[in-house]
């Protein structure tokens, strides 16, 4: 059975900055479009970031120039460096990954998981 586990949340003053990381554990073939997502208190999920297994990379406005997504494809890590923290990006942050699985000799692909959650506190 195949997780994401996830790590580097935790609690960082504003203006800080911390790492998230995230991989799937498990039997899998390849890693194809991995994001982060976060909920505030009280909002909706939303999209923080993504980045395509060709690199290409996606922000939600708010955090653009200050937070940066990569993948190292031979470790299956997606990262997500996060600087110049505010207050307002305070939630639990979900990592999600497209993995693709080897079946009867065909590849796979479209099958989406969810990590379990990673709380980032930016608070002074």
């Amino acid at each position: 059975q195949v997780h994401l586990v996830e790590s580097g949340g935790g609690l960082v003053n504003p203006g800080g900055s911390l790492r998230l990381s995230c991989a799937p554990s498990g039997d899998f073939f390849r890693t194809n479009d991995m994001s982060w997502y976060r909920q505030g208190p009280g909002k909706q999920r939303e999209l923080v970031a993504s980045i395509k297994r060709d690199g290409t990379t996606q922000y939600a406005d708010s955090v653009k120039g200050r937070f940066t997504i990569s993948r190292d494809d031979d470790n299956y890590v997606v990262i997500l460096q996060m600087n110049k923290l505010k207050p307002e990006d305070t939630g639990v942050y979900y990592c999600n990954a497209d993995l693709s699985f080897r079946r009867d000799g065909l590849i796979i692909s479209g099958y989406d998981y969810w990590g379990q959650g990673t709380q980032v506190t930016v608070s002074s």
